[in-house]
């Protein structure tokens, strides 16, 4: 006899235990992710703290970091490691979450979620319309944009080396060295 699939929503999400783990869902199904290596922090931390100093002091919206809760649908909820909101839509943050598409995610890449980041959730943020995905790999030492193409993503560019300005940031500076190590 085959077992009904039990398909979580957002309410179900809520009510799941703070064990301290990560816990997103993705088509109504439970992800749940060990926590992050210390050179996957170094990047997120890197990352996000350029992000916020350069959109803070232009006042272009707000930067957040995990966890974070971004509920894209009710059977759609994620944990971005970086996301950017634009001023003008600021309205999407709410007191628990993030309610619908950012302007900006990043995810930074570990073994046990390459595969979610580069498949369902790549997916995933081009069905809900986020403007704009960066991947950023500790380990081949680049970060990828990707931008929609009717209902997909296109990589548009990568950044590997030196100095990198995003086209979303002018004058925002990374310096992809001291992005990689810690």
């Amino acid at each position: 006899m085959e077992r009904e699939k039990v398909i979580l929503t957002y309410e179900d999400y809520c009510k799941l235990p703070d064990n301290g783990t990560r816990k997103e869902i993705l088509g109504g199904e439970l992800f749940v992710t060990p926590a992050p290596t210390p050179q996957h922090q170094h990047v997120v931390g890197t990352l996000y703290a350029a992000l916020k100093t350069y959109t803070d002091a232009r006042h272009l919206g707000e930067a957040l970091t995990a966890p974070i809760d971004v509920v894209l649908a009710p059977t759609e909820v994620v944990q971005p490691d970086i996301v950017f909101i634009a001023q003008r839509r600021r309205d999407i943050i709410g007191e628990t979450a993030i309610h619908g598409a950012p302007d900006l995610v990043v995810e930074v890449l570990s073994p046990s979620t390459a595969p979610i980041d580069r498949g369902r959730k790549l997916h995933l943020y081009a069905r809900a319309a986020v403007p704009e995905y960066w991947i950023a790999d500790p380990d081949a030492h680049v970060i990828e944009v990707y931008l929609p193409e009717g209902s997909a993503y296109r990589l548009a560019g990568r950044a590997e080396h030196g100095a990198w300005t995003p086209a979303l940031f002018p004058g925002l500076v990374v310096t992809l060295d001291t992005l990689w190590t810690n």
